[in-house]
């Protein structure tokens, strides 16, 4: 992977977090003096608003749990990271399609959730916030999320 990103500005994963330990991908990209590390993050290591993970919520899917447990690695990861310029981009608890709107909430560990007491984000929209933060970086070595 090292070569593979030698020479450029950014990398952007899309990784599936239970297929690659967090090293697989930090490391390379250190080494190969990368700038920006930009992560398709997962909504499980967003906070409630009783302070519990959603992750930890009885509510949780099963079928997400090792995909969200090991979300939460990665970002763990990425947090104790000092040489890295790292962005983890959380969606809302539903991932939907559907159109984009360039109209979204912007939050940082916790979820948004909306007047209905909805949290979703629409895969369209989502890709424009990790776009806008790629080329306006506004949160620099941090996660946040994005919600109606």
């Amino acid at each position: 992977m090292q070569a593979a990103v030698a020479g450029v500005d950014a990398v952007l994963s899309a990784a599936h977090f239970s297929t690659i330990e967090p090293h697989a991908i930090i490391e390379p990209v250190k080494r190969a003096g990368v700038r920006r590390l930009l992560v398709v993050g997962g909504a499980g290591s967003l906070l409630l608003p009783s302070g519990h993970r959603v992750i930890d919520s009885p509510d949780f899917p099963e079928a997400y749990k090792a995909e969200a447990t090991a979300g939460v690695r990665f970002l763990e990861a990425l947090q104790r990271e000092p040489n890295l310029d790292w962005t983890f981009l959380s969606p809302s608890a539903e991932f939907v399609e559907g159109e984009r709107s360039g109209h979204y909430k912007l939050g940082k560990d916790h979820l948004l959730i909306g007047a209905e007491g909805k949290s979703w984000i629409t895969f369209a929209d989502y890709a424009i916030a990790m776009l806008d933060e790629l080329e306006k970086p506004a949160h620099s070595r941090q996660r946040f999320t994005v919600g109606y």
